[in-house]
């Protein structure tokens, strides 16, 4: 049983009486009184155990965006139902109006919406709610928790796709469908035409030019049907917060482009995100659109407070494809020791496949190398040198071992790590 504000004011103000009041008995009435009326409005209180909820899916919303919840009410009781309910959700849903005021006559039904702007990614639950029936006076009521569970799946935003339409038609060029041609780009025979000067020679087709009796070269484009093996580390390095979001989710931002890119490219894409045991998977050799699967395989993805185990990321990739792929490398430059985990990881890849490492950078190191107004500042310039130049170590020697390097601030490093799988397919390395 409840007890509303109405009843605590009633009853402080009955109890002015009862104080002023010189015979015991009197007092004694007014209280009685006061518990009947107590009683009464409980008793007048539609029965919650004849009441049952149901929920309406919320299904998938993009991260930011705006999605409902339903509950439906049904009063199986004799008398009229008047309540106020509470959904449960998580705080991170942002519910914006989770405690309603419900009127349901006995025998019928009625809908109730809360509106959801959720401000973190993953899955998101609501596992029950409150329901306070009143009576007549709304002085008391009565109140229980039904099971009413509910889940929301809050997918990654892809902000990175406003930069898919340039990246596109950069690809487009490159493979013959815009109107500038790239000579020489790719290993992948397109067509015949007439030589001009400053064509590659080694590019005629002696062949062709025997039957026209005009000398004819051969085209070229970048193959397509190429792998394109994305691994997103999450690892304990990636629940550090860059630029007010974490790395993991920058590197989703970048591996959504990325894959995209390279499915419209004609590439087959795969997607592995991995720890010491792999978290989620996706990739377009499956039936169904490449960007749903994503989203759908990163959206409960967290970081785990663990080491990435490098000595098993060649078997993950072998297991992936046999052949040689563009192996690309979400994590970070500075986590760890390098030297130990990733630079050997990335010299045995390069081996066999053309291997870039992307990380995110964090955009207070160069404030903080600018700002030299203080000793403090001084100081703090020297630390960010120092971070810089470390990374920039990292970086030297995983050039050294063959492989690509994209180090960028947060919104940069989609578009440049599209840039860089574009030059690999220009220089028909790919």
């Amino acid at each position: 049983m409840a007890i509303s504000g109405r009843f605590v004011l009633l009853a402080l103000l009955g109890l002015v009486p009862v104080l002023l009041l010189p015979r015991w008995d009197t007092a004694l009435t007014v209280l009685l009184v006061l518990a009947l009326l107590l009683t009464l409005e409980v008793g007048l209180a539609a029965s919650l155990r004849g009441i049952d909820v149901q929920r309406t899916e919320s299904g998938n919303v993009t991260l930011h965006g705006t999605a409902t919840s339903t509950i439906t009410v049904r009063n199986n009781g004799r008398r009229r139902l008047r309540a106020t309910m509470r959904d449960a959700w998580q705080p991170s849903a942002g519910a914006q109006n989770p405690v309603q005021d419900v009127e349901v006559p006995a025998g019928e039904s009625r809908r109730v919406t809360v509106r959801l702007h959720p401000v973190r990614r993953g899955d998101l639950r609501a596992p029950h709610v409150t329901l306070r029936s009143y009576g007549p006076l709304r002085l008391a009521a009565r109140q229980r928790t039904l099971a009413c569970p509910g889940s929301l799946r809050v997918l990654p935003p892809f902000h990175s796709r406003r930069h898919l339409p340039s990246k596109l038609r950069k690809l487009r060029e490159l493979d013959g469908k815009a109107a500038v041609q790239i000579r020489g780009a790719g290993t992948e025979f397109d067509s015949l035409r007439d030589y001009v000067r400053g064509d590659d020679v080694r590019s005629i087709d002696w062949r062709a030019t025997a039957r026209r009796s005009a000398v004819v070269v051969r085209t070229w484009r970048p193959e397509r049907d190429r792998r394109v093996v994305i691994i997103l580390d999450t690892s304990r390095t990636s629940a550090a917060r860059i630029d007010d979001e974490p790395r993991l989710d920058t590197g989703m931002e970048a591996a959504l482009l990325l894959a995209v890119l390279a499915e419209r490219g004609g590439d087959r894409v795969d997607f592995l995100a991995f720890d010491r045991r792999p978290r989620a998977r996706a990739g377009s050799a499956t039936t169904g659109n490449l960007l749903g699967q994503l989203v759908k395989a990163m959206a409960p993805l967290e970081a785990e407070l663990i080491e990435l185990d490098w000595s098993a990321i060649p078997g993950q990739v072998r297991a992936i494809s046999a052949h040689r792929s563009l192996v690309v490398l979400l994590t970070s430059l500075e986590g760890g020791a390098p030297e130990e985990g990733l630079i050997p990881t990335a010299a045995q890849l390069a081996q066999q496949h053309v291997v870039v490492v992307a990380s995110v950078r964090d955009p207070m190191l160069g404030l903080m190398l600018r700002e030299r107004s203080n000793a403090s500042s001084v100081f703090r310039a020297a630390a960010a040198e120092r971070a810089l130049l470390e990374r920039e170590a990292v970086s030297t020697q995983l050039r050294h071992q063959g492989a690509e390097v994209v180090d960028a601030e947060p919104h940069q490093l989609p578009p440049q790590l599209a840039d860089m799988y574009i030059r690999l397919k220009a220089a028909g390395r790919l």
